[in-house]
């Protein structure tokens, strides 16, 4: 079974649990930021990996250590799930179990991410803007990542998924050099 598939199945596991958690208040939002949390301080802390995936701590001692490291900041029910993935061996995909949880919630919240670059950072104002023209026009809720780049010139590229919007001054002028070159 591919590494995908199986963090894809926790992370439907954990939603599950979520969603089963979800009436004492946004826990399926909360799972994620925790998965995420934990993920990066695997990836920041090369010591609690090779904590976690050393065969020669015991299960139950890798078990016992989140247990005392996490219970008194997370549910006990998100515990218990990190115990059950390192029990059976899976600590090395609690990366792409967050990735993969990640992309449930958005597909269940009716989410989705688009990078957009402009020639300057926005003020607050303007990514609002953005954002609203980008719900509007997808029909879904946008989590919008802006960055900066001169290299387009002036105007606006969006990328939702494997689709790209390229609204950028470079391109136009590009188009328009083209058209100018062959005569159409």
């Amino acid at each position: 079974m591919k590494s995908t598939t199986i963090a894809r199945n926790y992370a439907e596991a954990l939603l599950l649990a979520a969603e089963a958690q979800d009436g004492k208040g946004g826990s399926v939002e909360q799972y994620g930021r925790l998965m995420d949390a934990v993920a990066g301080a695997l990836e920041a802390d090369e010591r609690i990996a090779v904590a976690l995936d050393s065969p020669r701590v015991a299960k139950a001692t890798k078990a016992a250590l989140l247990e005392r490291a996490l219970a008194d900041v997370t549910p006990p029910e998100f515990v218990r799930f990190l115990q059950a993935v390192v029990r059976r061996g899976r600590q090395g995909l609690l990366g792409e179990i967050a990735q993969q949880y990640q992309a449930l919630v958005d597909a269940k919240l009716d989410r989705v991410h688009a990078g957009v670059v402009l020639v300057e950072e926005p003020d607050a104002r303007l990514e609002k803007q953005i954002v609203e023209r980008l719900t509007a026009a997808l029909g879904k809720d946008v989590r919008a990542h802006f960055r900066a780049d001169r290299g387009i010139i002036g105007g606006v590229v969006v990328r939702v998924g494997d689709r790209v919007y390229d609204g950028s001054l470079k391109r136009r002028l590009a188009v328009l050099r083209r058209k100018m070159l062959t005569g159409e």
